[in-house]
């Protein structure tokens, strides 16, 4: 057990047609929380953290936190920065522990997209750890991550093949019409199967990864409106578009918008029902077994991971 780069578990998740979730974390419940269920249902993990949870609680804290869950729960888990800006932030966590950076060049020309990603795999490979990187542009907002949808760019297949031999990069985060955020789409949901149908076969065997990819489940939506919350109209990706993706290449799939909604809707309930209770134990831990709670729905259930890792 101990911290692990996500080599193996995505070729067995490409071979074995099935996706490994990466769930962002910011705190010890959230953790506790995901490795829990992941630890219950025998599923490979990856933990990532992005640049807000770098800031809230410092990348320092975050990985003692994570090897503390590897030593109480016995997982192999690998530890994934998430969408890194710049070299000097993948470089800091590749030398403080990490086993898997992303370089996110996607705002860059092509070309010196490729020339930064390039950068940070050649430090990266020279320490040991795996590098995904990012073509497209994903419209929403995620922490630092803001991009309108007027300024969104759907992946170039073509373009991918020229980029992962260029540059080098483990993995490559794709767009195809998913988004970060509670609001994904502002009609039907869809997705562009075949351009990720295209992508696949282009690079066989080569491990594709999908963010903003949570589902916002309605019930909790609704329950954080019942009891004080405003999020109407939000909207995720449907979870049998994610098995689907699944079974297509996508190896990883990330999971951070319907963590937050999870735990918030169980926080504001507990303040609602029990006002007289002031004790953070009182409503992180309920917030805490949301998160279990969710994080095993989808493993069992549109990951398709359980009993894999």
């Amino acid at each position: 057990m101990g911290l692990v780069t996500s080599t193996e578990m995505f070729k067995k998740a490409y071979e074995g047609g099935y996706a490994v979730g990466a769930f962002n974390v910011n705190n010890m419940e959230i953790i506790q929380g995901i490795v829990e269920a992941a630890a219950d249902e025998q599923a490979p993990l990856i933990l990532q953290v992005s640049a807000g949870a770098r800031k809230y609680a410092h990348p320092v804290y975050l990985r003692k936190l994570v090897e503390a869950a590897i030593e109480v729960s016995g997982l192999d888990i690998c530890l994934h920065l998430d969408h890194g800006d710049d070299f000097e932030i993948c470089k800091s966590c590749v030398d403080s522990g990490f086993t898997s950076v992303m370089i996110d060049g996607s705002k860059h020309p092509f070309d010196e997209n490729i020339a930064l990603t390039k950068k940070v795999v050649e430090y990266a490979h020279d320490h040991g750890v795996v590098v995904e990187a990012e073509l497209g542009k994903l419209a929403g907002i995620e922490d630092d991550v803001n991009v309108d949808t007027a300024n969104a760019t759907y992946t170039d297949p073509d373009e991918a093949v020229e980029f992962v031999e260029r540059s080098g990069c483990d993995s490559l985060a794709i767009t195809i019409g998913t988004s970060h955020g509670a609001f994904k789409f502002a009609g039907e949901p869809r997705l562009d199967f075949k351009r990720l149908d295209k992508i696949s076969t282009l690079l066989p065997g080569y491990p594709l990864v999908l963010h903003g990819a949570s589902s916002v489940p309605k019930e909790f939506v609704d329950l954080c409106n019942q009891f004080g919350g405003q999020i109407p109209g939000a909207q995720g990706v449907p979870e049998e578009m994610l098995r689907k993706a699944a079974k297509s290449g996508v190896c990883k799939i990330n999971i951070d918008t319907d963590l937050r909604l999870a735990m918030t809707a169980s926080i504001r309930q507990v303040f609602v029902e029990n006002p007289g209770w002031f004790d953070p134990r009182q409503y992180l831990g309920p917030g805490r077994a949301a998160i279990k709670a969710m994080v095993t729905h989808k493993i069992k259930n549109v990951l398709d991971c359980s009993h894999k890792r």
